[in-house]
């Protein structure tokens, strides 16, 4: 992946502040074509921002103006649902579930097409997806009360990927939402997360719709070998984005940065 900036604004929410979101971006954007006019040979620095899922939220943005600013939207395809909800649901599924709404209170689907209707290219969106599970504790499965969020890997209520599935817990697929998730009937804990099965689904997803790729968060939460959700992406993908990144920053303050690629 080229070398850059991805700006994180959780959340413009009026008409002022989205307004504003666009003219910060196109400062940036600015600087940086100025930067490798300068000192980086033309080198094309991606500018790029973290995207929300939720219509709330996008729906206040300036989508189509966000989009002929910057490279690419990374759309955070996850916290769909959580600790915040009353009934447990998914928190990463593609699909919205008709048939049993409370289990999909929001989906990948419903907001790309939103994103899609306002101007977005599909080659402009980068699909996200969890590296980590949110768990509904005393609950007797998708759309039904829970009662608390039980422990975590580091924060309660949110487990990395690494230490899932739970012990004693079964792994479930729900193919109407396409989502995975597992469930232990005698404590009563469920957790949404995604599995490899899974990532490998949303990468078709991706390819299908012509979206520019996928990306996580994040990767210390990953498995390592067969059970890695980075590597089942990267297999399904047939690779990755290999362009060069800029090294060489000769007019910086820090040492090691203006040594360049001979740090």
């Amino acid at each position: 992946m080229s070398s850059g900036i991805d700006v994180d604004w959780e959340y413009p929410d009026n008409p002022t502040d989205a307004a504003n979101f666009v003219l910060l971006l196109r400062a940036v954007r600015a600087e940086l074509d100025a930067y490798a006019a300068a000192h980086a040979r033309g080198y094309h620095f991606l500018l790029t921002i973290a995207s929300p899922a939720g219509p709330t939220h996008y729906g206040t943005l300036d989508l189509a103006g966000l989009a002929s600013t910057i490279d690419y939207f990374n759309f955070m395809g996850y916290d769909y649902a959580g600790s915040w909800d009353s009934l447990a649901g998914h928190q990463a599924n593609i699909y919205p579930n008709p048939g049993y709404a409370a289990t999909t209170p929001f989906s990948t689907e419903a907001a790309l097409r939103d994103y899609l209707a306002a101007g977005v290219p599909a080659s402009q969106i980068v699909l996200g997806m969890p590296l980590y599970g949110r768990s509904f504790a005393n609950t007797d499965g998708l759309g039904q009360p829970f009662k608390g969020v039980g422990q975590g890997s580091w924060e309660a209520g949110v487990w990395d990927y690494k230490d899932l599935p739970r012990a004693g817990a079964e792994v479930r697929y729900d193919a109407t939402s396409q989502a995975t998730y597992s469930y232990d009937a005698k404590t009563g804990e469920l957790v949404s997360y995604d599995t490899p099965d899974m990532i490998r689904r949303k990468v078709d997803y991706v390819k299908q719709t012509g979206l520019g790729g996928s990306m996580f968060w994040e990767a210390s939460g990953d498995k390592v070998g067969d059970g890695s959700l980075i590597a089942a992406s990267y297999g399904a993908l047939g690779g990755i984005d290999r362009s060069p990144n800029w090294l060489d920053y000769p007019t910086s303050q820090y040492a090691n940065m203006a040594k360049g690629m001979s740090s």
